[in-house]
């Protein structure tokens, strides 16, 4: 087939799905909710409590810390491998935690509550172990483990200012750690090198200190760390930089929308304060127009599409952007219907005193989020599920090693790494177990997703896909709600007691 006639049955497959997709029956959001965080407790490390739902899943990392003298068992493994990486986990309990705050009695009359705190509490326990010294903030490397568990640290003499913010930005109410980030300054990976061939700091640590900021401003309600932010927002690129992504390294687009919604939670904000908050805005604007494909001047100012609509950003995981977009879009269209504005893409070029067109309503705005989380869950070329359990066809060979192999409650022998390469991850088979809840990488630019653990682009999951889906969940299940016409639930949680926590 040639290059020409094979995009040409791409383009007619695209079109033919895309009809069927406008016909499909709306998804079941609550369901989506429910298994997403029930995900987080599959990539638990540690000593597994009595009340796991995860079952195949087994006590691990018993021993991390334990060659540097310090107790650092628990925390999250953040994607199908054995390593906690502060950075991305940091995150991941951050996002998770925003989600919360922001859609909580969703969460409540969904009966998922006590299971979100859980999640978010697993993260902060950790977080404490991991902050063993007022300077010193461990930022280390299931079942058969025979690789090296060394851990590695951020203090006075190696400074890492990205994850010492993103720690406070998930604490908040720490803000010791945010003082230490932001008195040692530097780039964590130039003082732990190793995490340079995972989690490289493409943003450095300037983004980080505002954000956490922001969210100390928001836990305390201590104005010297809203100052912070309006002071340093210009120096910091909070103001400057204009963004078509945000993810575990690049948070300006997230700061910018927090910032925004100031305009609408702080009551006493200075003229100053609020022209600076302006800027953030403005700049959270430009992201959500990027993503709707609004902003003028083409593709240099938008973020890229697949032929179905996909946000896509890079090959390498790109539903980490997707899952980030339509949480982002998700609170910021609340922002616009808070303050009875529309969304705004203006051009660069037009003249100074030229007012710019209304790009779309904060309903549009949503729509286009619920597009994303639909794509997400089924409502797409390949007719797949790409969060893991939901609906009839879902990855089946996740990139995972625990998902992946024998449990070791099923099969007491020992699987050691060339064995698991070779009878678990190199088999065509389907994996033994549903890593249920997780958002895979996804599908490539086409639209085209490959079921196949060697995929690791597409089929590896991560902890920081799925915390902003329980947001966009969350807000969808109550959209759904309002257009039915029916009255808020009764929350179907019971109270969350201290000793459950």
């Amino acid at each position: 087939m040639s290059d020409v006639s094979g995009r040409f049955v791409v383009a007619a497959a695209v079109v033919a799905v895309s009809l069927a997709m406008a016909a499909a029956a709306a998804h079941d959001y609550g369901e989506a909710l429910s298994k997403s965080l029930l995900y987080f407790e599959a990539q638990r490390s540690g000593r597994l409590p009595y009340n796991q739902r995860v079952r195949w899943r087994g006590h691990s990392g018993l021993t991390d810390g334990l060659e540097q003298g310090v107790d650092l068992v628990g925390g999250y493994y953040d994607a199908g491998d054995h390593v906690k990486f502060g950075l991305p986990m940091a995150f991941t309990v951050t996002m998770l935690s925003w989600s919360v705050l922001e859609y909580g009695e969703e969460i409540a009359a969904a009966g998922e509550l006590g299971h979100a705190l859980h999640a978010i509490k697993w993260g902060t326990d950790y977080f404490i172990k991991a902050h063993t010294h007022p300077n010193v903030l461990w930022t280390q490397r299931p079942e058969d483990m025979t690789t090296s568990r060394h851990a590695y640290k951020v203090d006075a003499e190696n400074p890492g200012s990205e994850v010492a913010a993103e720690t406070a930005a998930a604490m908040a109410a720490a803000s010791i750690l945010f003082e230490f980030g932001d008195k040692y300054r530097g780039r964590y990976d130039e003082s732990v090198e190793v995490v340079n061939n995972y989690y490289p700091s493409s943003s450095g640590y300037k983004d980080e200190l505002l954000w956490a900021a922001l969210w100390l401003h928001r836990a305390t309600g201590r104005r010297e760390y809203l100052d912070y932010a309006v002071d340093n927002a210009d120096d910091f690129g909070g103001t400057g930089w204009a963004v078509s992504e945000f993810s575990w390294d690049i948070k300006y687009a997230g700061l910018q929308v927090l910032a925004s919604k100031l305009l609408v939670e702080e009551k006493h904000l200075s003229s100053q304060q609020r022209e600076v908050l302006e800027k953030y805005r403005s700049k959270a604007e430009y992201y959500v127009c990027s993503c709707m494909g609004r902003n003028p001047g083409g593709a240099a100012h938008n973020a890229g599409r697949t032929p179905a609509g996909l946000l896509f950003i890079r090959p390498w995981n790109n539903l980490q952007y997707v899952s980030n977009a339509a949480f982002l879009l998700t609170v910021y269209s609340d922002v616009l219907s808070s303050l009875s504005l529309p969304l705004l893409c203006p051009d660069p070029d037009a003249a100074a005193d030229e007012a710019a067109p209304a790009a779309a309503d904060a309903g549009e705005v949503l729509e286009f989020a619920r597009s994303q989380a639909d794509y997400i869950l089924g409502t797409n070329p390949m007719a797949t599920s790409y969060l893991v359990g939901y609906g009839e066809a879902y990855p089946r060979r996740v990139h995972h090693r625990a998902a992946s192999s024998a449990s070791y409650a099923r099969d007491r022998d020992f699987i050691g790494c060339l064995q698991g390469f070779d009878s678990w991850y190199s088999a065509a088979a389907e994996n033994p177990h549903d890593l249920v809840g997780a958002v895979v990488g996804g599908p490539n630019g086409n639209d085209v997703f490959t079921d196949h653990r060697g995929a690791y682009m597409q089929t590896e999951a991560c902890t920081y896909n799925t915390a902003p889906m329980v947001g966009v969940f969350s807000r969808l299940m109550e959209l759904e709600r309002r257009r039915r016409g029916e009255d808020a639930p009764p929350s179907s949680t019971s109270p969350v007691a201290e000793d459950d926590l």
